[in-house]
Order: structure tokens, then sequence, then C-alpha cells
């Protein structure tokens, strides 16, 4: 995939798409689908649906948004497409906005949940997924996800959307890049109405495999010598973050989530800076 938005409408009606509980605990679903194409797997992903209301939200929005903020932290993530497609649902046809993905396994890995895997191979039933992954260094990789997290108020990194992959033939195992960062932000205002009043500091409840169910107190984990060394967020990055968006994503939106983004990076360079002079 080389083009980051296809804005031109695309016939994708040939996919069949496969119900995923929303594990938010928000009504409704997500949808997933793949299709084959020249010997690699290309993945679909919808944002939230019901049967009343159809697809509604931007969590494929939110993934680009996301992909593009990791490019520019230096962070390893999944990269998204952004497709604007007719699809079909139980025969109903749907115009909508979804995000494509390649599959970011090299040949001979094998992915495994990281919370299957740290229940297989834990010390005992005392270890601590935290600690199990330091066990297998991975804690920079870690630390990372921690930052990135508090940066786009992720309300999902349950212990599936972090996931292991396995060389059995080299012996490897390695740590998958970031991924699924659609419940991010304000995915949860449907309307713009909604945005009204959004503090973009609030330190919602999360789901957090590897810490706690706040963001911010997730960032006291990491050792103070271990902060991550991000490459630098600023303010003209807007531009690059929602270029070519402006079809998909309203105004009001592109506004919020920036606000969102550019205080808790500057809250976060305040708290390493802290913990520096500590």
């Amino acid at each position: 995939m080389h083009k980051q938005i296809i804005a031109e409408k695309q016939d994708l009606t040939y996919l069949n798409w496969t119900k995923i509980r929303n594990s938010s605990g928000t009504a409704g679903s997500f949808l997933k689908a793949y299709y084959e194409i020249g010997g690699q797997k290309v993945y679909y992903k919808l944002s939230n649906f019901d049967a009343y209301s159809g697809i509604i939200g931007h969590e494929c929005i939110n993934e680009l948004i996301v992909d593009r903020l990791l490019t520019l932290l230096g962070v390893e993530h999944l990269s998204y497409q952004l497709i604007y497609a007719d699809i079909l649902i139980d025969g109903i046809a749907y115009t909508t906005w979804l995000c494509a993905s390649e599959d970011y396994k090299q040949k001979g890995e094998n992915k495994i949940a990281l919370d299957v895997y740290y229940q297989a191979e834990r010390l005992d039933e005392k270890e601590k997924p935290l600690d199990f992954c330091i066990r297998q260094g991975w804690g920079d990789s870690v630390y990372r996800m921690i930052v990135v997290d508090f940066l786009i108020l992720n309300r999902d990194r349950h212990g599936a959307n972090i996931e292991v992959l396995r060389n059995s033939r080299n012996k490897t195992v390695r740590l998958a890049p970031l991924f699924d960062h659609g419940l991010s932000f304000v995915y949860s205002c449907y309307e713009p109405s909604m945005l009204e009043g959004v503090d973009v500091m609030e330190d919602r409840p999360v789901q957090c495999f590897l810490g706690s169910r706040s963001v911010r107190e997730n960032l006291k984990i990491i050792p103070k010598d271990k902060m991550p060394a991000l490459n630098a967020l600023r303010e003209q990055d807007r531009e690059y973050l929602f270029q070519g968006l402006e079809k998909a994503l309203p105004d009001e939106y592109q506004a919020v989530i920036w606000k969102m983004i550019w205080a808790r990076w500057r809250y976060y360079e305040d708290f390493c800076n802290q913990r520096r002079e500590s």
C-alpha cells in the first residue's frame, strides 16, 4: 500500500465481514475482513457498527492519525491506509470510510496474543505481565507503548491488542509493532455537539494489560532512566497529521484531537523534565 488516503470511492462489496464484539463495553461491533492480493494479505477494519445505526464513529480515521503521529515520534508501528468505499454487510449496502493494513508478520513467523503467551510462559502466577515483558527483554518497547497510549488516550490496550511474533525455526520471539489505536481521542463522540466541554487531559478509565486503568499513572511505571527518547513533536506537525482528511473528519474533531495531542505532549515533556531533576 503506497497511498495513505484513497478518497475516490472504491467497490469493496466483495469483502466478507466478520463481527468482533466491541471490547470497550459500548454497544455495537467492530467488523473485520481480509483479502489476499498477489500473495499478500490485506486486512480491513470498519468503525463501530450496529444493525440499527449502521457504521458510526471514526475509529478508522483515528488509526491513520495515530499512524502519522507515531511516524513523527519515531515509534515502530503498523501502517494504515484510509479508503472510501462501498461495502455490503448482511446484504445491505453502505458507503463508508474504512482502514486497511498489510500483514506485519515476517516469513516463518506466527502470532499469538500477549495475554495467551504470558499465561503459557510466565514463571508462576505471581509474575506480573509487565515483569514478564521486561524479563523477555521488551522493556523499551513496552515503555514506548505506555507513552503512546497516554498521548492518544488509548482506552483499549487489552492483552490481545499486543501481539508476540514467534519463529520456531529461527527460535526468535519479538513483540509486534504497535497496532489497533481506534478507541482513542474522542472516539465516543459520535456527533460534533458531543465535543462541547471535552477535557483533553481527562484521565478516563482504560483497559491496559500491562498497567493500571489510568494512562497518566502508567507513566510512573517507567523507570527514570528508561523514559523513551521520542522525536520532538512541533506545533506545525498538525498540518501533516490531518492532511487530506477534510472529507473524512469534520474540522471540529480535528481541532479537539490536535488540542489533546499537543496538551498531552507538553505534559509528557514536563513529566520527563521533572523526573530528570528529581
